[in-house]
């Protein structure tokens, strides 16, 4: 691989979280040259990532310590695959699981620190999701007012700001699924359960604090020219270990997509959101203008990608 020295300055790389993965969605990718980083993160993780990207189901990678190194193996093919057609973003933003994705592209985490911090991330998340019945929902058409009477309810929390009038939130599953019969009496026009592992992003992921905590202290942090913008607070920042604190932060804080994405500098005027696609660049896209946003499925679409 040869990395581009030009750097891409009108240029967003797009990282998904796991709720973007589905079964088989690696079969489109298999044929890189990158592959081969499937198997580096498989041997760190003591996982097979390249059956659970080519033939698990949907019901088998939902589990978040599976879908998380899978979604982050395969972002990082997708990655290897943009600079190998010549383009080199100086902005990179991750969601949730993507921002480790992310620090990874950027030279801030090594892949085998970064595959290690994933996997013992995934675990800890999902222990948690077991010792208590969590979900999320999506919720749409909110605005200040029901976001406000949603945050008086008991055990749910604003987990992710996608968008005006467009959150996430988790809880319980008790007060989820009364919050989706309540949710147009709150305010909001629609309200969908989420298929997903556990409430994340709240305060019931707080029980993985601890290993997370240990897993971040293990790592080496690296410097970066590389602009990343971080989902806790949604500000620009570079490399270095700010980021430890940062991603213990984001464990049971929400993910503040909106406030990230509208941190980018008005020059960025194209994306590519690394696979599995499709989910941040419907969201950046209501967010704001894009000349033009490259979501490619597998590698016969990155052949409409260039400089």
């Amino acid at each position: 691989m040869t990395v581009p020295t030009t750097w891409a300055e009108d240029v967003v790389a797009l990282f998904p979280g796991q709720g973007s993965l589905s079964g088989g969605a690696g079969r489109t990718w298999r044929h890189s040259p990158h592959w081969n980083l499937v198997d580096e993160i498989s041997d760190v993780a003591h996982e097979d990532v390249a059956h659970l990207l080519l033939h698990a189901s949907d019901d088998e990678v939902v589990r978040t310590d599976r879908a998380q190194l899978a979604t982050f193996a395969l972002s990082q093919v997708a990655y290897r695959e943009l600079l190998d057609r010549g383009l080199r973003p100086r902005y990179l933003l991750g969601h949730s699981l993507g921002e480790f994705s992310a620090l990874v592209a950027a030279g801030v985490l090594s892949l085998t620190d970064g595959a290690a911090l994933i996997a013992a991330r995934g675990r800890a998340m999902a222990e948690a999701a077991e010792r208590t019945d969590g979900t999320m929902v999506a919720l749409m058409g909110g605005d200040a007012e029901a976001r406000r009477r949603l945050q008086s309810l008991h055990d749910v929390w604003i987990a992710n700001v996608n968008g005006e009038g467009q959150i996430v939130a988790s809880g319980t599953r008790f007060a989820v699924e009364a919050l989706v019969g309540d949710a147009r009496d709150l305010g909001f026009r629609r309200a969908t359960l989420l298929p997903v592992g556990g409430a994340f992003h709240c305060p019931l992921m707080a029980s993985a604090q601890p290993a997370l905590d240990a897993a971040l202290d293990a790592v080496t942090w690296g410097a970066t020219e590389h602009v990343i913008i971080a989902n806790v607070d949604g500000t620009p920042r570079g490399g270095g270990g700010v980021w430890r604190d940062l991603l213990a932060a984001q464990l049971t804080s929400p993910v503040e997509f909106l406030a990230a994405t509208q941190s980018l500098p008005e020059s960025v005027r194209r994306s590519f959101e690394c696979a599995p696609a499709g989910v941040l660049t419907g969201l950046t896209k209501r967010i704001r203008p894009f000349d033009y946003q490259w979501s490619p499925v597998g590698l016969e679409e990155m052949e409409e990608v260039h400089p």
